[in-house]
């Protein structure tokens, strides 16, 4: 008989969705990585209307993994890294509610990680500014368009170019390396 595993969802918005699917590629108990959209009042959008930043969804990745062999504790050690926490208008060159960072929670222990890791980030003393990423209840997550998914595998040079001028590695570089 075969045992029954443990399998979760997690989602992050940081941005560019494009930006936040590599941190947690070739995980070991990460099955798989979906760019798409949550949070919004329109049903089934389109990346054309989320874009206008007028749906109220965010960009995210949602994340299959399994918990007893990548937690999810350990999931939020690499987002939070790929973020300005402080940036509540957007993230890098992205401007707008939809590039807003947020954790989205499946469950109570997710929230409850997520809390208290902001908390923990807001008492270390490492920004200037107060941590504004919201903690938010996992909504309806809606795929994003195929041409989204991988885009780094399928538009390496785009992406490449895309996330140099981003200057999302320049502040990892200045705020997160230890």
């Amino acid at each position: 008989m075969t045992e029954k595993k443990n399998i979760q969802r997690a989602t992050f918005a940081g941005g560019c969705f494009w930006c936040m699917v590599t941190p947690f590629e070739e995980m070991p108990g990460i099955h798989g990585i979906v760019s798409g959209y949550m949070g919004g009042t329109v049903d089934n959008p389109t990346y054309e209307q989320v874009k206008t930043g007028t749906t109220g969804h965010y960009e995210v990745v949602q994340i299959t993994f399994e918990p007893d062999v990548f937690p999810y504790e350990r999931l939020l050690e690499l987002y939070w890294p790929q973020t300005d926490p402080t940036d509540g208008e957007g993230q890098f060159q992205d401007r707008g509610t939809q590039y807003k960072p947020a954790i989205f929670f499946h469950n109570e222990a997710q929230q409850e990680a997520a809390l208290a890791t902001r908390q923990e980030l807001a008492d270390s003393g490492r920004f200037d500014k107060p941590i504004v990423t919201e903690v938010l209840p996992a909504q309806t997550f809606y795929e994003a368009e195929d041409y989204h998914q991988d885009y780094h595998k399928k538009n390496p040079k785009h992406y490449k170019e895309d996330r140099q001028q981003s200057g999302r590695d320049e502040f990892i570089d200045a705020n997160w390396q230890a």
